[in-house]
């Protein structure tokens, strides 16, 4: 057994640790860089990437408008393996090593309040960061280990297209993978238990599933899983009151599970709950302050960027001491369907609740927008909430929302007004002008409609 000490150990290679200990490294601080599986974490191999690479290769066979084939099945998947490895080198370790940091291949865990044992390392250090992700949630559904099963982490290597892929989850990941395998040749099936994008504005959500509906995905909700059972290519799914459901092949994506069961974090007295570690808005640990948590396993949002985000907020404090505090309020996320969906800061509805009479709200159709008419890509709107002036949220939902949404969280992280917004020039013609539109109705009603500025009007036009 050997022994190292170091500045900083970071557990877990996702987005989150690498960023940490790439900042770390190259401001001077001697780094360990702690892995079992994967460098580049869920993201690059199970998530982020091969999901929008998959669903960019059913894009284009719909686009083309004829029936896809098996041999356009392999070449979309063959597209994924293409990606991931064009995006690996910049998580490898051979990079990170070149970088100074001390990368070693094991799963780590805590064994004293300054130790983190990996493999016949022990590592003692003076900071120590979890960013250990999550993985994929598997219900205890009657029958469900006796059959095979995919989650995100192993629908990305089938070969064979599935005849018949049965979605269990109506969330972000189950309706990307069930439009990317519609669109690839599949039949597909959603089931859904309460509401499909239930987390999302509901006139947003209606109008992605009319579309998805309207290409053939089968979306059921409201409807729970009772039992599973079959074999490989014959899966049936009991719905209750003597309904099932038969299918070729089943993918499970109802949420995910953060990954801290592993890491002994009670040996470092650190607490911790079952969605995280338990940390305070500085992501540090109450009960171990050389321990700081990030991404997924801080126990709060579970977005690649928002890890990426408490990278830099938690370097601050590490390696200069400075004070720094995490928020969500500005942390956008997006449903990559087509068309996609994209929200930041509140939604409507919990912007009523919170600011009541207070709140206006304003919305704009992409059908208005002269770029979205030239394109053929009139479905869907824009809508800003706005309280005193400054937005509290927005809800997109259409072609290249994920885009859109971005002036958004930027106005929300730094406090803008909405006459900031109005202030910028939109290249015309650009899907862009949608949001100056957005923030050019706010301020309508005052220029337009007031009786006051018709009278001054009036009176200079005499001067």
């Amino acid at each position: 057994m050997s022994e190292l000490t170091t500045d900083i150990c970071v557990i877990g290679a996702g987005s989150g640790g690498l960023s940490v200990a790439a900042g770390a490294v190259q401001m001077g601080a001697r780094v360990v860089l702690l892995e079992g599986h994967k460098m580049g974490g869920d993201c690059l191999n199970y998530g982020c990437v091969p999901s929008k690479a998959l669903l960019s290769a059913g894009a284009k066979a719909h686009a083309s408008g004829q029936s896809p084939t098996a041999a356009d099945y392999l070449a979309a998947k063959d597209h994924v393996a293409a990606t991931i490895a064009s995006i690996e080198p910049h998580d490898s370790q051979t990079r990170f090593e070149g970088l100074g940091v001390q990368v070693i291949r094991e799963f780590g865990r805590f064994i004293a309040h300054d130790k983190v044992q990996a493999g016949d390392t022990v590592i003692r250090a003076r900071r120590f960061v979890v960013a250990t992700g999550s993985r994929p949630f598997v219900p205890p559904i009657p029958g469900l280990k006796d059959v095979p099963y995919l989650t995100n982490e192993t629908v990305f290597d089938l070969r064979d297209r599935p005849d018949h892929l049965i979605v269990i989850g109506g969330g972000p990941i189950g309706l990307e993978m069930a439009q990317a395998h519609r669109r690839l040749g599949s039949q597909v099936t959603v089931v859904e238990a309460a509401k499909a994008l239930g987390q999302d504005d509901p006139d947003a959500a209606a109008h992605l599933l009319d579309r998805l509906r309207g290409e053939g995905v089968d979306i059921r909700e409201g409807t729970a899983v009772t039992g599973v059972s079959g074999k490989a290519g014959d899966i049936t799914v009991a719905l209750g009151e003597g309904q099932s459901l038969s299918g070729s092949h089943l993918l499970v994506a109802v949420g995910r599970k953060v990954n801290t069961d592993g890491l002994d974090l009670h040996r470092a007295g650190v607490e911790s709950t079952r969605t995280g570690v338990k940390v305070g808005t500085d992501l540090r640990s109450p009960t171990n302050r050389r321990v700081y948590a990030i991404g997924d396993a801080a126990g709060g949002m579970q977005f690649t960027h928002l890890a990426g985000y408490h990278a830099g907020v938690i370097l601050r404090p590490m390696l200069f001491g400075l004070p720094a505090k995490a928020r969500a309020d500005h942390i956008p996320r997006v449903t990559y369907t087509d068309p996609e969906l994209a929200q930041v800061g509140l939604t409507e509805a919990a912007a009523r609740k919170a600011h009541g009479d207070a709140l206006t709200v304003m919305s704009q159709p992409y059908s208005g927008n002269d770029r979205a008419i030239a394109t053929g890509q009139t479905g869907g709107f824009a809508k800003v909430m706005v309280v005193k002036g400054r937005p509290v949220g927005a809800t997109i939902v259409g072609p290249q929302a994920g885009e859109l949404i971005q002036v958004w969280a930027l106005a929300l992280a730094n406090g803008l007004k909405m006459g900031a917004i109005a202030a910028m020039v939109s290249p015309y013609p650009t899907l862009g002008e949608i949001n100056k539109r957005l923030a050019g109705a706010y301020f309508s009603p005052k220029l337009f409609e007031s009786p006051w500025v018709k009278r001054i009007v009036r009176l200079m036009q005499r001067v």
